[in-house]
């Protein structure tokens, strides 16, 4: 039994191109954003797939809905700890945390709670760590994030 139809939601996909050197193919569909800066929004990986190396800038709960989903932490270019989540692992992260994160062999669904109440959620970072990009409620709820 599925918690909600994905196939309800209005995804956004996001895509890497030849800048990166791993495979970018993913999607968001934000479940609720409010005022005072909490959002919910379910991120869904192809398989074998990767977001965007980035940092968390708010303290962020995940959630494994579906499949297998590795995360992998660094610091300074650096791999720190790989972990391979499945369906029903919970985590709890503080703001800072850098890393990768990709699908396993079927794909991911994961569900994150965040609470930004000056609405930046996280930076989307080059291989040596300089910021390319910055991720916000007001993005991510518009779209424009793709």
């Amino acid at each position: 039994m599925e918690l909600f139809d994905p196939t309800q939601l209005n995804w956004i996909e996001l895509k890497g191109g030849e800048e990166f050197d791993y495979p970018i193919d993913y999607a968001f569909a934000v479940l609720s954003a409010r005022p005072d800066g909490h959002i919910d929004v379910v991120f869904r990986w192809e398989p074998n797939s990767y977001c965007h190396f980035h940092r968390h800038l708010v303290d962020t709960t995940t959630t494994v809905l579906r499949g297998e989903h590795h995360l992998i932490e660094m610091d300074q270019g650096v791999e720190l700890e790989h972990k391979v989540r499945v369906a029903g692992d919970y985590a709890h992260k503080p703001a800072g945390d850098v890393h990768m994160e990709y699908a396993g062999p079927s794909g991911s669904m994961l569900l994150f709670n965040m609470y930004a109440p000056d609405g930046r959620l996280f930076e989307i970072l080059d291989k040596d760590e300089n910021v390319l990009g910055e991720a916000t409620i007001e993005n991510l709820v518009s779209g424009r994030l793709g």
